[in-house]
C-alpha cells in the first residue's frame, strides 16, 4: 500500500525531473544546426549560437585607405625594395600604412623600420631589424596563398590581418617538441589514417591506437579552429570516405598543403633570422595551424574578402582589375606565379627559386608529402 508520506516525495522528484528537462531544452534551443545531408546520416553542424553570435559582433575591420587609382607601376623613388617593387608610388605606400596598422598598430612603422633611414636593415645602434627581413618574406607568403592557393582561399584570400589582427604575434603560433607531436602534421607528416588496409604491421601500415589517439588530437583541434563538429568535413557512416564526404572536406585537405608549404618554405627557414626569444625550445622558428587564420570560425574574418582592396598582395604580373584568375575570368599566361624580388619564375622553376630562403633549421627530417586524395584526413 503506498501512503502520503512516500508520494510526496514521488512529485517532488518529479517535478525536479521536469525543471532539468526544461533546463535541457533550454540549452538545446541556444544551438544553431544546418542539415548538410540527407536525413538520418547525423550530417548536421551543430553551432553555438551565443558563442557564434558574440564573436560574429566583436569581429572588426581595419577601415580601407582610399584607392590608389589608375596609376601604373613604376619605378619607386626609394632604396631598398625588393618585394613590392612591381607596384605604383600611390599602391606601395597605401599597402605599407595598412601594413603597420594589421600587423603593429596605426602608424607604428618603427616596427619594421628605421625611421631615421628606411632603407636600411638595421637599427641605429646596429642591429639587424629581424621584424623588416621577416616582413619581406610574410609578404611574399601572401603572395604565394593568393596567387597560388585558390583551391582553399578561393576569391576571399588573406591578408596580414587575416592572420594578425592588429598585433605582432598571431594566435595559434606552434613550436616542434617531440617525434609524436600531432601538429607536425602541418609541417613534415604525411597521413593521418586509423582505418587499416592490412593485417600485419610495418611502415606502410601504420595504424594503431596510438595513430588513432594521435589522428583524434588533431581532428579535434581543427573543429575547434574552425568553430564546427566533425560533419562539416566528414559524413558519419563512414568518416574515412571520401565519396561520402561534404565538399569541405577537399577544402580543408587543400589548406593543410598550404599549410605545409606556408611551414616549410616560409616560416620554418626564418629561424636563423629570429632572435632567441622568438624561437621555440628546440630552436625552431614559430609555424601555423588552422587556428592561425581561422580562429575559431569556419571562415577567416567570416569570409570577408579584404584582398580585393590591396592589389599589391594579389601576387600577379598582370593587373587587369581580378585579383583571381581563373574564378573571376580566364587566367593569363603566367599570371599565378608568385611576384618576388620583382621577377617571375620561369617555367619549371619552384617559387623558392626566385626568393631564396634562410637556411633550414636542424630540426627535423622534412619530407614532401604527396598531395592526393589517398591520404585520410
Amino acid at each position: 500500500m503506498i501512503t502520503r508520506s512516500f508520494v510526496m516525495p514521488l512529485r517532488n522528484c518529479a517535478l525536479l525531473l521536469a525543471t532539468l528537462a526544461l533546463g535541457a531544452c533550454r540549452f538545446v534551443d541556444n544551438r544553431q544546426t544546418s542539415q548538410r545531408g540527407y536525413r538520418g546520416t547525423g550530417m548536421q553542424v551543430v553551432y553555438p549560437q551565443k558563442a557564434t553570435t558574440h564573436a560574429f559582433q566583436t569581429t572588426r575591420l581595419p577601415s580601407v585607405p582610399p584607392p590608389a587609382g589608375e596609376s601604373p607601376p613604376g619605378p619607386l623613388p626609394w632604396k631598398n625594395v625588393q618585394v613590392l617593387n612591381d607596384v605604383s608610388v600611390a599602391e606601395f605606400n597605401r599597402t605599407m600604412i595598412s601594413m603597420a596598422e594589421w600587423v603593429a598598430g596605426p602608424g607604428n612603422c618603427q616596427y619594421c623600420h628605421n625611421v631615421a633611414n628606411f632603407a636600411s636593415d638595421t637599427a641605429n645602434n646596429g642591429k639587424p631589424l629581424y621584424t623588416k627581413v621577416v616582413a619581406r618574406r610574410m609578404l611574399q607568403m601572401t603572395r604565394n596563398i593568393n596567387g597560388n592557393w585558390q583551391a582553399h582561399v578561393a576569391n576571399t584570400g588573406v591578408t596580414c590581418y587575416t592572420c594578425h589582427r592588429g598585433k605582432p604575434l598571431p594566435n595559434g603560433l606552434w613550436f616542434y617538441s617531440t617525434e609524436t607531436q600531432y601538429l607536425r602534421h602541418y609541417l613534415d607528416s604525411t597521413g593521418a589514417r586509423v582505418v587499416t588496409h592490412q593485417i600485419a604491421p610495418s611502415n606502410q601500415n601504420r595504424s594503431s591506437v596510438k595513430q588513432t589517439e594521435w589522428t583524434y588530437a588533431l581532428m579535434i583541434s581543427q573543429s575547434r579552429s574552425l568553430g564546427v563538429n566533425c560533419t562539416y568535413c566528414h559524413n558519419t557512416r563512414q568518416f574515412a570516405s571520401w565519396e561520402q564526404a561534404p565538399p569541405q572536406r577537399v577544402k580543408a585537405y587543400e589548406g593543410i598543403q598550404m599549410l605545409r608549404d606556408v611551414n616549410r618554405n616560409y616560416l620554418a627557414p626564418l629561424a636563423p633570422v629570429f632572435p632567441a626569444v622568438r624561437l621555440g625550445a628546440k630552436g625552431d622558428a614559430p609555424k601555423a595551424q588552422c587556428l592561425t587564420c581561422h580562429n575559431g570560425v569556419y571562415k577567416p574574418l567570416y569570409g570577408a574578402q579584404m584582398v580585393k582592396n590591396y592589389p599589391a598582395l594579389w601576387g600577379r604580373a598582370d593587373w587587369d582589375g581580378q585579383p583571381f584568375p581563373g574564378i573571376h575570368g580566364p587566367a593569363k599566361p603566367d599570371s599565378t606565379k608568385i611576384i618576388a624580388a620583382g621577377k617571375a619564375p620561369t617555367a619549371g622553376q619552384p617559387a623558392a627559386a626566385v626568393a631564396p630562403a634562410p637556411a633550414k633549421p636542424a630540426v627535423a627530417p622534412i619530407a614532401k608529402p604527396a598531395r592526393g586524395a589517398q591520404e585520410h584526413q
